[in-house]
């Protein structure tokens, strides 16, 4: 599975008031993140921000990981974190993702609401394996992704749904659950 990448977006994102912010990176959303990507073989996790601060956090996690003494105590955490890469825009990894694969790139949005026209994962799953072309999956932080960014997705997947009426799952959790939903054993 060679056309697949994901991506985390902290801007442009909602808050629970209905406003565009720029949401913080999380040390276990970098973690998490990765080890699921890796378990599912996707080829890059994007972690999108604009903030340089944010930036800089999350170039010192990796750093750590990959290069430093983490590399060496926990080789399972580098192998994870080394598909792992940092952007300021979403365009930044669309482009990068389009000169590495030489392909069109389908952006995949995700979210917690029922969109009309959603694909199923099943269908999801066998545009992916027919199709060549690379499909950037991507995740929102805060309170979903904003609709500009829906508004420029070639797809919007269907919302995770469990038994209960609640579904205010964290960004890991979804992820996981989306990499198994596509790509798992069944």
């Amino acid at each position: 599975m060679n056309n697949v990448y994901i991506a985390l977006l902290h801007y442009p994102v909602y808050n629970k008031k209905g406003d565009v912010v720029t949401t913080a990176v999380t040390n276990m959303d970098i973690h998490d993140i990765s080890r699921a990507a890796k378990t599912y073989g996707v080829k890059r996790f994007y972690i999108i921000t604009p903030l340089e601060q944010q930036r800089q956090f999350v170039r010192r996690i990796l750093h750590h990981w990959q290069e430093g003494y983490g590399a060496c105590y926990n080789p399972w955490r580098k192998k994870a974190l080394d598909i792992t890469s940092l952007k300021s825009t979403l365009e930044d990894a669309v482009r990068e993702i389009k000169e590495e694969s030489e392909t069109n790139v389908n952006l995949v949005a995700t979210g917690a609401s029922p969109r009309e026209g959603s694909l199923r994962f099943e269908e999801l799953r066998e545009k992916i394996s027919e199709n060549k072309e690379a499909y950037l999956l991507v995740f929102g932080t805060g309170w979903g992704i904003a609709d500009e960014v829906i508004d420029k997705s070639d797809y919007f997947i269907e919302p995770i749904r469990g038994p209960s009426n609640y579904n205010h799952l964290s960004v890991r959790s979804a992820v996981s659950i989306v990499l198994d939903r596509l790509f798992g054993e069944r």
